[in-house]
């Protein structure tokens, strides 16, 4: 990319050359960006002046990809990752606006947990966030007082939480069935959606028992603690309960054949149920984890071939909607520490780095048009949690938050230069070769990321509020 500059106001930008991914189709477009926002399409060649004019002939401009499942726990476990580390990684991934789970320390579970993790990531964000809510404890004033403060939506497990973790899960980890039907009641209200990690916590206590008898506690081993029936079963009492209380769910991490087959069953009768999936999800097998070791611990499990091809199904005919990263850095002494006990060892992969790469190398091996990628990691993220105009479109008005790759440039994962603070412990996709690359990404009309370099500055990040269920597009 060749760039000029001129005597304009600093604030303005223009893409010009470029290959734009709207809505409806992909042209050639040049991009005014004034004052963070879209300020206009115009013909190329057109006379378009900016501040900085930047030559992306040969690349593609899609909209800021949105990441609607990421965790960074920040600030209590600084070791594992920060806020100014994990959007630095968000940035190199081409990522604009991250969704952050709300595990943390205490857990975010309140009003004031919630603004106190939105006045720490405001300080340190190198690329937008929103923040979700745990709707467990708090009755329906305390779920108002959390969307009067902006919460995107709220997030449930149906599990247990992890052995000493209690006060990071308080409201977050709902095992009792009667929690969590009270949990949908409640947030059904408020027209939120509801997030929610579906496994069945007695079925999985039980299952965990027989794998802990087993002589090798290995990739097989965790596998078979947490089986796909385990996930089927959790996702049809949940989206029951939905039926009744009104709520809509988004269901998070899909792994397999038996779950996905659930949700279509619901879809197929009208329930306001999306799901999602992740890149770990649709490119490996247990197989890898055997190979990466604790690296590959993630929860739910990566499962089998029959399983990951059943999810690109569900890609093709629509009921998985959303593609998204899970990113959940974990230290390499904390992997370490289980001594390659995979039942013991902590579930999380990075994953920012890779998603958009990812996809490009889908659409390269034919396995989605451009288009469709675009929106499994923008547009239907956006109209499903209620951003959309604002974010997830490139149009006028819009927040310019833009991601300009090469589909011909490959992305070879080497640790080394990723930006997560869990580069160490990226044995799952170390090595791996995707045909696309980020060159550049653009936060409101600042760019963030150029060149392999991550030039954006703490506070660059700005806070995404949930928006009114009017505006939401489902």
């Amino acid at each position: 990319m060749s760039e000029s500059y001129t005597a304009m106001e600093p604030e303005s930008l223009l893409l010009t050359g470029g290959t734009v991914v709207l809505d409806e189709g992909i042209v050639r477009r040049d991009i005014l960006v004034q004052n963070g926002r879209i300020a206009g399409l115009l013909r190329p060649g057109a006379a378009g002046q900016a501040g900085r004019i930047i030559d992306v002939t040969g690349r593609h401009v899609l909209p800021g990809i949105i990441d609607v499942h990421f965790h960074v726990r920040a600030p209590s476990y600084p070791e594992r990752g920060t806020v100014l580390s994990e959007t630095r990684a968000a940035a190199a991934g081409g990522v604009t606006t991250i969704f952050e789970m709300p595990i943390s320390k205490p857990c975010c579970n309140d009003a004031a947990v919630l603004v106190s993790r939105r006045e720490h990531f405001a300080s340190q964000a190198v690329v937008n966030f929103a923040l979700y809510g745990a709707p467990g404890i708090a009755d329906e004033d305390g779920l108002k007082a959390m969307v009067d403060e902006g919460a995107i939506a709220f997030k449930i497990f149906t599990t247990a939480p992890p052995p000493n973790r209690d006060d990071e899960f308080d409201g977050l980890a709902l095992p009792d069935e009667m929690q969590q039907f009270e949990a949908l009641r409640r947030v059904a209200g408020t027209g939120r959606l509801v997030v929610v990690h579906a496994e069945s916590e007695p079925m999985m206590a039980a299952f965990m028992a027989r794998a802990a008898a087993r002589t090798e506690h290995d990739a097989t081993a965790h596998l078979e603690s947490r089986p796909d029936i385990v996930e089927a079963v959790a996702v049809a009492k949940i989206l029951t309960m939905a039926r009744h209380t009104g709520a809509r769910v988004h269901i998070a991490h899909v792994t397999s054949r038996a779950a996905l087959d659930v949700i279509r069953a619901f879809q197929a009768v009208g329930t306001d149920v999306s799901a999602e999936t992740c890149p770990h999800y649709l490119l490996f097998t247990n197989d890898d984890v055997a190979r990466a070791g604790a690296d590959a611990k993630i929860n739910p499990p990566i499962r089998t071939a029959a399983d990951r091809e059943a999810l690109w199904e569900g890609i093709r005919d629509g009921s998985l909607s959303i593609v998204t990263t899970d990113h959940a850095p974990f230290s390499k002494r904390d992997k370490d520490a289980a001594g390659g006990d995979m039942l013991a060892a902590p579930p999380g992969s990075p994953g920012v780095e890779f998603l958009l790469p990812f996809m490009l190398d889908a659409v390269a091996a034919g396995r989605l048009t451009l288009q469709e990628a675009v929106n499994l990691v923008v547009v239907n993220g956006a109209r499903r949690f209620g951003v959309y105009p604002r974010k997830g479109t490139i149009r006028e008005g819009a927040d310019a938050d833009l991601t300009v790759v090469d589909l011909e440039r490959d992305s070879i994962v080497d640790p080394e230069k990723l930006f997560t603070a869990a580069r160490d412990v990226a044995g799952l996709y170390a090595g791996r070769r995707f045909r696309g690359a980020v060159d550049m990404t653009i936060v409101g009309g600042r760019v963030v990321f150029e060149n392999g370099r991550v030039t954006g500055e703490p506070g660059d990040g700005r806070f995404v509020p949930g928006e009114s269920r009017e505006n939401a597009a489902s």
